[in-house]
């Protein structure tokens, strides 16, 4: 029996359950319309509180998020969308702006103080930038999954404006926008079936 406190090892063998994956995955579908439902602005910090636990390189965590969470902060996003793409965001409970601090390393003497990390960015801007934006990335895939998990539906939009995007929304900061993230709750069911996918052959090689 383990001491009172102490941790115990995880259970290696447990999985999620067939529920779970097909919440994340299986009958999880990209949503085009959203119902009248809001999302409460303490879900959103759910969401967050789960996504920042996902591994970076380094620790280095470089993703933004902006939560377009009023009407009128997604009507400002209008301006920089193609037309395709307005009514999704005006429709959503919430919009996202995933986005990079090209600056990320001035945190890392805090997020991974056990090494002179900053220097390994600051010195190289070619590689900070692409460390950024591949982590970055990555946290967004994170968002995106840990929203269905919450019960929320997503869909992530390219078809913007980045650099209109990112003078309106985060010229203060000096972030750069990566994508869109629409969030709430489907209105009814998929209205089309779910497009084909590669299979394991097509898309994957085992060495």
């Amino acid at each position: 029996m383990p001491e009172v406190g102490a941790l115990e090892a995880p259970n290696q063998s447990a999985t999620l359950s067939d529920d779970a994956l097909d919440r994340i995955f299986r009958n999880a579908r990209t949503v085009q319309r959203f119902s009248s439902r809001p999302v409460a602005e303490s879900v959103l910090r759910d969401l967050y509180d789960l996504v920042k636990l996902g591994p970076t390189s380094g620790n280095c965590s470089p993703a933004r998020f902006v939560f377009l969470h009023g009407a009128d902060s997604r009507e400002r996003l209008r301006s920089t969308l193609s037309g395709g793409n307005v009514e999704r965001v005006l429709n959503a409970a919430a919009t996202v702006i995933v986005a990079y601090d090209p600056l990320f390393y001035e945190h890392m003497p805090r997020l991974y103080p056990q090494a002179e990390a900053r220097s390994w960015f600051a010195a190289d801007a070619t590689f900070a930038e692409e460390t950024a934006f591949r982590n970055a990335t990555l946290q967004g895939g994170y968002m995106i999954l840990a929203a269905r998990m919450l019960g929320l539906d997503a869909a992530p939009m390219s078809g913007f404006d980045n650099a209109k995007v990112d003078e309106i929304f985060l010229g203060g900061q000096g972030w750069r926008s990566n994508f869109l993230l629409n969030l709430g709750y489907a209105d009814g069911l998929p209205e089309a079936p779910r497009a084909p996918r590669l299979a394991f052959d097509e898309a994957c090689m085992l060495l």
